[in-house]
């Protein structure tokens, strides 16, 4: 099935993806894979909210123990 789609992404690997993306770039495929099932998944964007809601707290969090 990659074969013939090889952009096409399950909720898991874009799951997975969006987590990776926290610590490494990922490839242009990976991009394009998740740009797309993001597009097309209801969930998803969702699960990318969190986690972009967990890393802006978390960056908020690091400053604010800094500046004590």
């Amino acid at each position: 099935m990659k074969a013939a789609y090889p952009f096409r992404r399950t909720c898991k690997e874009s799951a997975a993806l969006i987590i990776a993306r926290e610590d490494r770039a990922l490839s242009f495929a990976d991009r394009v894979g998740l740009r797309l099932h993001l597009a097309m998944c209801k969930a998803c964007p969702g699960f990318e909210r969190q986690v972009l809601t967990m890393r802006n707290a978390m960056k908020q969090w690091r400053n604010y123990a800094d500046s004590e």
